[in-house]
């Protein structure tokens, strides 16, 4: 269980190739696919440095991803369809 991070993820909105980039973009490998779907590796999300990477990559709001420490959550802004 996460501690200062998690992240949420709209799955249907992501297609699997974006899926597939947003897992090879993220720098401290939170994200893997499972089947065709993307998944957040629980145990890895307080890794999470706030790239921003997954975020402008994916279609805005398919990704939250919530401070648990400060009530501050960020959303995709992606502008993929």
């Amino acid at each position: 269980m996460s501690v200062f991070i998690h992240i949420d993820i709209l799955a249907d909105a992501l297609p699997f190739e974006l899926a597939e980039q947003i897992v090879s973009l993220c720098p401290v490998e939170i994200f893997a696919l499972q089947g065709q779907k993307l998944q957040v590796q629980e145990e890895r999300e307080d890794e999470c440095t706030l790239c921003d990477l997954c975020l402008n990559a994916a279609p805005a709001g398919a990704l939250e991803i919530r401070k648990l420490y400060k009530d501050e959550k960020l959303v995709s802004r992606g502008t993929h369809e």
